[in-house]
């Protein structure tokens, strides 16, 4: 068996994680193991994903290498353990006696999660969320348990400052100091023995260590206290980005009232099974995702959607799962398992988004490892030069080199970028856009041009039958039965248009085999032995089977803005079909707010010219018609030279053109297609959530730069007072935590942007 085959991926969730730089750390610290391979690290969802050898390494001693680092671990429940078929959550019950060093069994962690439980098999109990998903108040975790006692101890240091000798005062301090950074420095050197001694701990250790040494034990307790409340800040901004996500989980209901011959139950909505009913009431939120066999309501799909105009659905309708009900009793058929129903797909998603970075993200933690590095030989040779080439007094420059080492964390840097994009992410699935991840956001933000398919995009993809035109001694419901007999068990808007006109006249469909589509000139099958063709006016005219009278009939009704099909009998033409797709209400606002951003648009359509014009005139788009999949790849290639490009359809057709975009934006309620195969998705099928989806991505990006100004500008400034000595230790480990808080608190800024209301 190779290494390849022998490797399982796992996942866990780990607590504790508040910016860019514990991300780092943890994927240091577990990379090392042999065995170990596909290291992912998602800050804000708290995921921590690899391949495993466990003929190398065993999942306790991943866990093991985390949890010295001060962070709580727990198994991802569900998941699927790649080849070797086991999940993450079996692993949970095969370790909870294994030993553990003990100096890692119980400690307070300061910075990354608590107070450890006995087995590292489990999260800190003050990092695990609460039966109602919320998280603890900050004054009862470890970090913020270690704020208070560090206050404490300082508070009863300056009182002994007053009352006793300088001498007592100054030893109070001291073990004030010693008591703080105790657990920063078990972490400091747990990184360091992983490989890792460019960290925050590893600073602040040495930072109060050298205070201590020089005499400055009153301001080295200082700064522990503030670096214990900076972490608790920072702490709760993270999780404030992460609650969107939490809120998102939420959304489903816990318990599910499960019809059955005897009545009905009350069941855990997690159990249900597709193929079960269940009875929603009105004002219940729906526990899955299903069908309605019986009732009609109106649903609120502003959970999944964004949409806040409740939509009446009846039989045979599909809802998703936390939909609110709001009007009368409905009986509805689970078609999906919790694990897979909508919501949990968003939230997927959502996630997963977080493993496609950004370019300028890549670029900032390159950036980032070297710096920290570079900010150390700085301090050194602050230290050192100016004592011993000028003379300079000792206490004085390794004092300065000390604030140097405490701006020297690039945490405020590395989280600036992941923080802004988790916020985007978060508001764009509330309100029904979905981006896969910070590269797209980024490409989004630089897109000229956007281009739409025109049937289900542009307009509402529910064609009508209008014209049936009869041709060769064929009928009318000969015309239609043909047609629709070629075209049952299609997707397309045009053959389910086709199969409902046959059903409104009363017009036979009889059963076809062989059915095979032709790329852009339409559908042929067997029919009760004979080949029929269902073709566009463009093929039959190539193709001699349209008369000039039939051509003259489909000039004339294309001219009207409709889609002419003409059907095939025997290698002769038996008539045309008509049919009409008016476009979305919203279409020509849609146009109108990307001209406003500055982004072309246009229209690019398999259906004939004049059809395609007929619909861009009244929508005030340019259009290329008669596109075959191949012919609207190199629309979209010559676009992109000229800038990024955007192409919108509806996520089943013109997947090579999705492809070749810049971004590929599918519309659909909630569909696999929409959710799985495009870089993003709206929801709501609304035109104009497309210069929505582009204005979240601009103000994303802007929300980016504001933060690494902020990082960058605060780190510049304080470099050069702590050399000049204007500013001390205090302010310095203020500068940094206080700059991380505040980029993380930007960055929730965007948790409450409206794109849609930005017009």
């Amino acid at each position: 068996m190779s290494k390849h085959e022998a490797a399982s991926v796992f996942e866990w969730t780990v607590t504790g994680m508040d910016c860019g730089s514990c991300a780092g750390k943890i994927k240091g610290a577990v990379e090392r193991l042999p065995g170990v391979s596909a290291v992912e690290v998602a800050l804000m969802s708290e995921r921590l994903r690899l391949q495993l050898d466990e003929s190398q390494t065993r999942r306790q001693t991943v866990e093991k290498a985390v949890s010295a680092l001060g962070f709580g671990i727990s198994p991802r429940a569900g998941q699927e353990q790649g080849q070797s078929g086991k999940t993450a959550g079996c692993c949970g019950h095969e370790h909870h006696g294994h030993d553990h060093d003990d100096e890692h069994e119980h400690h307070h962690d300061h910075a990354h999660g608590g107070v450890h439980s006995h087995s590292h098999s489990h999260s800190h109990e003050d990092e695990k969320p609460l039966a109602d998903g919320s998280r603890r108040a900050w004054h009862q975790t470890g970090k913020g348990r270690l704020v208070i006692l560090t206050g404490a101890l300082l508070a009863l240091a300056w009182a002994a400052h007053f009352v006793l000798p300088p001498q007592v005062g100054a030893w109070v301090f001291t073990v004030a100091c010693v008591i703080g950074v105790a657990p920063v420095a078990r972490r400091a050197f747990a990184a360091l023995a992983a490989g890792m001694p460019f960290t925050i701990e590893m600073l602040m250790t040495i930072a109060a260590a050298g205070a201590l040494a020089i005499g400055a034990a009153e301001e080295a307790a200082l700064v522990v206290f503030l670096f214990a409340v900076g972490e608790v800040l920072e702490g709760v901004a993270a999780n404030r980005a992460r609650d969107g996500i939490r809120a998102l989980a939420r959304l489903v209901p816990k318990t599910a009232l499960l019809e059955t011959d005897s009545g009905t139950r009350q069941v855990a909505a997690e159990s249900l099974a597709p193929g079960q009913m269940v009875l929603v009431r009105p004002g219940d939120r729906i526990p899955a995702d299903g069908v309605i066999r019986s009732g009609i309501s109106g649903i609120d799909e502003s959970p999944v959607t964004g949409e806040s105009v409740p939509v009446t659905k009846g039989e045979g309708a599909d809802v998703f799962a936390g939909s609110i009900n709001t009007e009368a009793a409905l009986s509805v058929e689970v078609t999906r398992a919790a694990a897979d129903n909508t919501i949990a797909r968003i939230i997927k998603l959502v996630e997963e988004a977080e493993s496609a970075r950004a370019p300028t993200e890549r670029f900032i933690d390159r950036f980032s490892r070297y710096y920290m590095p570079f900010i150390v030989l700085l301090a050194a040779t602050v230290a050192v030069v100016p004592p011993l080439g000028f003379g300079g007094d000792w206490n004085t420059w390794i004092y300065r080199a000390l604030s140097l080492l405490l701006i020297g964390c690039p945490c405020a840097l590395v989280i600036s970028v992941p923080a802004s994009i988790a916020s985007s992410l978060s508001a764009g699935a509330r309100r029904g856009l979905l981006m896969k991840g910070g590269a797209v956001i980024e490409a989004i933000a630089q897109v000229k041009t956007v281009t739409f398919d025109k049937t289900g995009t542009l307009t509402a993809g529910r064609p009508q039958v209008v014209d049936v035109v009869p041709f060769g001694g064929f009928d009318v419901l000969e015309v239609i039965s043909a047609a629709a007999s070629v075209e049952a068990g299609s997707s397309h808007p045009l053959a389910k248009a086709i199969l409902t006109g046959a059903q409104e006249t009363g017009a036979s469909v009889l059963p076809s085999s062989g059915a095979r589509a032709m790329a852009g000139r339409g559908v042929e099958a067997l029919v009760a032995g004979e080949l029929l063709q269902v073709i566009s006016p463009r093929h039959a005219s190539e193709t001699g089977l349209l008369p000039q009278e039939a051509a003259a009939q489909a000039e004339r009704l294309e001219g009207e803005g409709k889609t002419v099909v003409c059907v095939i009998r025997a290698g002769h033409l038996a008539g045309l079909v008509a049919l009409r797709d008016e476009p979305r209400e919203d279409a020509r606002e849609a146009i109108t707010q990307l001209e406003r951003l500055g982004v072309g648009a246009l229209m690019l359509t398999g259906d004939n010219a004049r059809t395609a014009a007929a619909i861009a005139t009244g929508l005030g788009l340019t259009q290329r018609a008669e596109l075959m999949p191949e012919d609207k790849v190199r629309e979209v290639r010559a676009l992109a030279a000229s800038g990024g490009v955007m192409m919108v359809g509806d996520g089943i057709n013109d997947a090579p053109a999705l492809a070749q975009a810049s971004v590929g934006v599918a519309m659909g309620s909630g569909t696999d297609v929409a959710l799985e195969t495009a870089h993003a998705a709206v929801l709501r099928d609304r035109v104009t959530d497309v210069p929505a989806l582009i204005r979240l991505a601009r103000k994303a990006m802007g929300n980016i730069h504001q933060n690494i100004t902020i990082a960058l500008g605060l780190k510049a400034v304080f470099l050069v007072t702590s050399i000049l000595g204007i500013t001390g230790l205090w302010l310095a480990i203020m500068a940094d935590t206080g700059a991380t808080v505040l980029v993380t608190l930007n960055a929730l800024r965007l948790l409450a942007y409206d794109p849609a209301k930005e017009i």
